[in-house]
């Protein structure tokens, strides 16, 4: 049979894709009547017989038998004398079924004819890729390091798929080798050009929120709720819980004996430093928690504007802004409320924007990034600790210090 190797990879294709057999038989019927239609013009009058699993294919062309020098078309219409070769007792007006080989179509057609099979089996999987995890948005997703590149990671899962984990999705101190299992979140599937694109992502807030579910159990089973992550990925992080069983202590349960529960989730990302706390519905409590481990004096909130005051002893502020001004940013993030830090028994103090005369706005932007937003609290803090805490020069430090001295000292 002339079109048995042709026949037989569709078998191999069957196996090697897992695709199944009402699918199969759609996906080649589809691709014979195309290779009919370049052929004939049109394939309404065709019957396609298929069995993928033997490997038997049947084409038949049904045409009417007109008189002799009446066809007008020779693929709908056959004439009276050519119908009587096939079967001697044809008459007109009867219908005719004739089969046709796979060599009838030319040798050129057959091997674009599987050309093109190979590449609506491959459409069919990268649409069955592309819907698996789109389903899969959101969850841990776990793959191996395949090739490294300059702005990404290439993975491979055990089922072969490509996964990409881009620089930016990655941890500052990930570093991984080939043949690595990494852990991300699925964090988006992209179609392009019918290839799936699947990013994973281990930077988001909901990786995080995920690793709590895996690692500790009553969040798993509903009895503690993550009500909010933020996260400054590979730095700090903080985790509002929630239990609706006063019997649980959500922030014990998550954080174990001497950490032992969330021990494992620092360690995956890379002793990210990560505060569990209490959820509350009280904003002033939740402030005074998210700004842990600062010790507040008093909180005063304003719900309209959504800014919140924090006074604190001078020798509590530094832990209330944090590294960085990690901690103070990361609060601000978690309960919604931009925060102004004033310090215990200052009575007065005056904006670094009250400045802006004097002072480059660009300037007094990278010391609020640091929580600094008013002269007294640029001038408690060290010169030098200034410097390694912003971008910006000694010099230019020192002639801002000078200003607001000469503010306060007046």
């Amino acid at each position: 049979m002339e079109n048995l190797a042709l026949i037989e990879s569709f078998s191999e294709f069957k196996d090697d894709k897992l695709i199944d057999r009402v699918t199969l038989m759609a996906i080649l019927e589809d691709v014979f009547r195309n290779a009919l239609k370049k052929r004939y013009g049109s394939d309404d009058n065709f019957d396609i017989i298929i069995n993928p699993d033997k490997g038997d294919l049947e084409i038949w062309r049904n045409r009417v038998v007109v008189a002799d020098g009446d066809v007008e078309d020779e693929n709908q219409e056959i004439a009276l004398s050519e119908a009587r070769k096939i079967e001697p007792d044809f008459e007109v007006g009867e219908d005719v079924s004739e089969e046709v080989k796979l060599i009838d179509l030319g040798r050129r057609s057959i091997l674009a004819l599987r050309q093109n099979l190979i590449s609506k089996i491959h459409e069919h999987d990268n649409t069955t890729i592309y819907k698996q995890f789109k389903d899969l948005i959101g969850d841990i997703y776990t793959a191996e390091v395949h090739h490294i590149r300059h702005k990404a990671i290439i993975l491979l899962d055990d089922e072969g798929n490509e996964i990409i984990l881009p620089k930016d999705k990655q941890i500052p101190s990930d570093f991984f080798r080939k043949g690595d299992n990494v852990r991300g979140i699925v964090e988006s599937v992209e179609l392009k050009g019918n290839k799936p694109f699947i990013i994973l992502s281990r930077t988001a807030p909901e990786f995080l929120e995920k690793l709590f579910e895996q690692e500790i159990p009553e969040v798993f089973d509903g009895l503690i709720t993550v009500k909010k992550v933020v996260r400054i990925p590979g730095e700090k992080a903080k985790v509002a819980v929630d239990s609706y069983d006063d019997r649980i202590d959500p922030v014990g349960a998550c954080v174990g004996m001497k950490g032992s529960r969330i021990h494992g989730i620092v360690r995956e990302l890379g002793n990210e430093n990560i505060d569990v706390i209490n959820y509350t519905n009280n904003p002033i409590l939740f402030i005074t928690r998210a700004l842990s481990p600062a010790r507040i004096t008093s909180v005063s909130v304003n719900e309209e504007t959504k800014r919140a005051e924090v006074i604190l002893k001078p020798e509590e502020v530094s832990k209330a802004i944090g590294k960085g001004g990690f901690n103070i940013r990361l609060a601000g993030q978690l309960t919604g409320f931009e925060i102004d830090v004033l310090r215990e028994g200052v009575e007065e103090d005056v904006e670094l924007t009250e400045f802006s005369d004097e002072i480059d706005g660009w300037i007094i932007e990278e010391f609020k990034k640091i929580g600094l937003d008013t002269a007294k609290s640029v001038l408690e803090q060290d010169i030098d600790d200034l410097v390694k805490r912003t971008d910006l020069e000694e010099e230019t430090i020192a002639e801002v210090v000078r200003i607001l001295k000469e503010e306060f000292e007046d």
